[in-house]
């Protein structure tokens, strides 16, 4: 049974207020808008699931990219959102279990020489990434000989990938499987040079609503509730992440 204190500092308007990343293209991460203009996709499913077993409204915010939905969180306008992890995050917000792991590599545009990830790490490569992501932290980290441009949406790069506008450019696997379509030519790297779990994040400080949130994220692993939300979304082949610890 859920505590009414941590309910109180898990929504303490009452409403559930959720975050969610919208993308040109669907992934196990980011929801689209479809031809109605309403968001679907695995998170709209999830921050849904977790508000009915809450017996809340979910309030819908939508952002641009995995930062914004960070600082909103962090600022505490944004109750509860799903976001790739790493150091620079932590620092910011609180993290439980993951639903999803996700591995990041990069797309190179129609008549590109580049075949490898290390082939990236070269003077005089741009890279192109999401401003403030776990993916472009990493690509500065890995790829410190090349240059890399920060923009602040998946449907910025997309038309920067379409103009050669870059000669890399960085998102996570599943991410580019809904974006090849639209880049004729273009070619995903194999491997990757960065692995993470999309997890559950909550403001700092909130011990009791950390540990509600991520025992509702664990129930929906176990339920079904995060399988048929990949399913959904046309992702049948991506994995559950493992139970947390």
């Amino acid at each position: 049974m859920t505590s009414p204190d941590a309910l109180q500092r898990l929504a303490p308007t009452g409403k559930l207020r959720g975050g969610i990343v919208v993308s040109p293209a669907a992934s196990a991460f980011f929801a689209v808008r479809d031809g109605s203009g309403a968001v679907r996709g695995v998170t709209v499913d999830l921050l849904n699931a977790i508000a009915a077993a809450l017996k809340l409204p979910f309030e819908m915010q939508v952002y641009d990219n995995s930062g914004q939905v960070t600082d909103a969180v962090a600022g505490g306008a944004c109750d509860l959102a799903f976001m790739p992890r790493d150091a620079a995050r932590e620092a910011k917000v609180d993290f439980g279990p993951a639903y999803y792991l996700i591995a990041s590599t990069y797309l190179v545009p129609a008549g590109s020489t580049i075949q490898s990830i290390d082939e990236v790490n070269r003077p005089g490569v741009r890279i192109v990434g999401i401003s403030n992501t776990t993916t472009v932290r990493s690509a500065r980290r890995t790829a410190p000989n090349a240059s890399v441009q920060e923009v602040p949406s998946v449907e910025l790069m997309t038309e920067m990938a379409r103009a050669k506008q870059g000669d890399a450019f960085a998102l996570s696997h599943d991410s580019f499987t809904g974006l090849l379509p639209k880049l004729p030519g273009a070619r995903v790297l194999a491997g990757h040079f960065q692995q993470t779990g999309i997890a559950v994040a909550v403001p700092k400080g909130r011990g009791e609503a950390l540990r509600l949130a991520s025992g509702l994220l664990e129930d929906a692993k176990r339920s079904g509730t995060v399988r048929r939300a990949l399913d959904a979304a046309g992702f049948t082949d991506a994995e559950v992440a493992p139970p947390a610890g």
